[in-house]
């Protein structure tokens, strides 16, 4: 079995298309939230992972953007941030506001081996809000597992590919599809091989020229379209 993992899309459709092109033979699409906020084309990423859902195995949570977007919660966001939530407030159709609000903050895969995940976009003490850096020490990422019963835990939130192994339990973040924030501009996500117990990291080039250009056409802070460029 290929599971594809994916997080991070914010709004960003030319990332998620270049994304789908390299993962849309897996068998199971695993998406950790957070499908707008920040980019210029919420509509059209939302109506995109509809229409997959309804074509297969899709499961996504809710991310700390889809909530303020959702339910007007943006009180911790940074001014890029709010002014980027209230725009697509403004913009986006009902229905797809309605979807985010339907979107579950946990769910729980079991793969063909047996092995069970539970998605999450910011962590199990704090589902929307609490960040998982890569560089936090392994006590940490102990602290965390404690508060699960699945084997392994996959997050989103940081923009940061991720993988930790402790005790064969295994913390896991694709990275950011649609804003990386590692120093490297590309679209990030990962596959899980299940045949041979392998994650792969991987990235993929994408119009960015196009998706920044949007971002400012919509009047959207142009920071929002310059970080595009840099990866962070």
């Amino acid at each position: 079995m290929l599971i594809a993992l994916i997080s991070d899309i914010h709004s960003n459709l030319e990332a998620l298309q270049a994304v789908w092109k390299e993962i849309k033979h897996a068998d199971v699409i695993l998406c950790m939230g957070d499908l707008v906020g920040y980019g210029a084309s919420p509509d059209e990423v939302v109506e995109f992972v509809k229409s997959q859902m309804k074509k297969r195995l899709f499961l996504c949570v809710r991310g700390n953007h889809d909530n303020a977007i959702a339910f007007g919660v943006d009180w911790h966001f940074n001014p890029y941030a709010r002014q980027a939530v209230r725009w697509h407030q403004r913009i986006m159709k009902s229905k797809n506001l309605e979807f985010l609000r339907k979107l579950p903050v946990r769910q729980i895969f079991t793969d063909d081996t047996g092995r069970s995940y539970l998605l999450i976009h910011g962590s199990p003490r704090a589902p929307l809000d609490e960040y998982l850096f890569p560089w936090f020490p392994d006590s940490e990422f102990k602290a965390v597992l404690s508060y699960i019963k699945q084997d392994d835990l996959i997050v989103g939130h940081t923009h940061m590919p991720m993988l930790v192994k402790i005790d064969g339990r295994r913390i896991i973040n694709p990275g950011g599809v649609g804003q990386p924030r590692d120093g490297d501009w590309r679209a990030a996500y990962a596959i899980i091989d299940t045949e041979v117990g392998e994650i792969i990291f991987k990235r993929v080039e994408y119009e960015v020229q196009e998706a920044a250009r949007k971002i400012i056409e919509a009047g959207l802070p142009r920071f929002l379209a310059d970080r595009l460029y840099d990866g962070y």
